[in-house]
């Protein structure tokens, strides 16, 4: 917990001095896959509600970069669509955070950024946003305004602080899915 602790003052440091080697020193970083921070993602499919859809999440090294590699068949048959890797949130996200930022690779496909906050209580509901994940790896600039509500009571933005959980997903159709994320956090 201790080393938590100094990871977050060290990237508030960072982003406060402007100081750090890359792009993403700049972000607040909520995951890295460096193995220090202890975060544990989930892994799930919509065999949860009697799909079809298989697959895995596993922390590997994806073109010299350890990542989260979330692999397999998406089925639209039973009324399933997803297969999808979690993060719950340990804190909220700043008020001033301005989107999500990943660095991804893939197989030239579209995926997406799930975000769940303290409004969506039902298992269906979501915020959405898309992104193309090509074969080198890439930053994606998400802001809160590409996120699309999944229904009419949710607010047509997430705020920032009312996020608690962040997922990558493969979803919507009928696909083999190889995505690998290597670094997410806010922007």
């Amino acid at each position: 917990m201790m080393h938590e602790y100094r990871k977050a003052a060290l990237a508030a440091l960072l982003v406060a001095g402007g100081l750090g080697g890359t792009a993403m020193a700049e972000n607040r970083m909520l995951e890295d896959f460096s193995g220090t921070g202890g975060t544990k993602w989930s892994f799930f499919t919509d065999q949860v509600m009697g799909g079809v859809s298989e697959g895995q999440a596993r922390i590997e090294e994806v073109d010299g970069e350890r990542a989260l590699r979330l692999t397999g068949t998406v089925s639209t048959e039973n009324r399933g669509g997803f297969i999808q890797a979690r993060l719950d949130l340990e804190a909220p996200l700043a008020p001033d955070a301005e989107g999500i930022v990943l660095r991804v690779r893939g197989d030239g496909q579209r995926y997406f950024v799930h975000l769940r906050t303290s409004g969506t209580m039902l298992p269906w509901q979501y915020y959405q946003a898309p992104f193309e994940a090509g074969p080198g790896w890439t930053e994606i600039r998400l802001p809160w305004t590409d996120f699309e509500a999944s229904g009419r009571i949710l607010r047509d933005v997430p705020r920032p602080e009312a996020v608690r959980s962040v997922a990558i997903v493969a979803y919507g159709r009928d696909h083999v899915a190889d995505v690998s994320l290597a670094e997410i956090g806010a922007f």
